[in-house]
């Protein structure tokens, strides 16, 4: 099986990744979405979350082979980032979401040398703002950013343009169409599902795909 199906698996199976067309979970923007993602419960199922820190280590080999340092983001891809990088025997710390007001009041915490080659991993890119702060603040210290390695990403439009206007790469265990379609096949949803949250995915304030209506 494919890595971006197994994970899809894997996160539908301990509803990290739950979906709930019929009655959407409310973000705090307001939008209404048929997606409810926590991927911090990888953390409490072993059998997945080895195969996920697994991923992200054939990942960040496959695409980003110079990486001499890993960088979570706070807080959920620091777990992610300790474990891979105990996997690849490389060093790793992670951005706070800002800097602390005592001590040495750092943002990046671990050591980190102007230059070194870093890859930040993250568990959920959505409009990528959150991440790309983290990829600001590690090019302000110096960092060549490699790019991103995330355990799931929605594939939003908004996100891929801020992405690309950052000149940042991410690659992803899986995507929003991949869990929707094993969603479907595993029959968490009705495979007529996966059109309305395709709908949703390509422009998230349009509710038309809400009741079963024609997006």
């Amino acid at each position: 099986m494919e890595l971006s199906k197994k994970i899809a698996k894997d996160l539908l199976a301990i509803k990290a990744v739950f979906f709930r067309p019929e009655e959407p979970f409310t973000w705090a923007s307001g939008i209404k979405s048929p997606v409810y993602c926590d991927n911090r419960l990888t953390l409490t199922a072993p059998w997945v979350r080895n195969d996920v820190e697994e991923g992200l280590k054939e990942l960040i080999e496959t695409y980003y082979p110079e990486a001499e340092v890993l960088m979570g983001t706070s807080t959920a891809g620091i777990a992610h980032a300790a474990i891979t990088a105990h996997l690849m025997g490389l060093p790793m710390g992670y951005v706070r979401s800002g800097a602390k007001d005592h001590g040495r009041q750092n943002q990046i915490e671990g050591r980190l040398e102007p230059g070194q080659k870093v890859v930040v991993v993250e568990d959920l890119i959505s409009t990528g703002g959150s991440v790309l702060e983290v990829v600001d603040v590690l090019r302000e210290a110096g960092a060549e950013v490699l790019g991103i390695a995330s355990i799931f990403t929605y594939g939003m439009q908004k996100g891929l343009d801020r992405l690309e206007a950052a000149h940042v790469t991410n690659h992803s265990l899986t995507n929003f169409d991949v869990i929707a379609e094993a969603a479907a096949e595993e029959g968490y949803i009705k495979p007529a599902d996966i059109a309305r949250l395709i709908a949703f995915r390509n422009n998230p304030s349009d509710e038309s795909w809400i009741g079963g209506k024609k997006a």
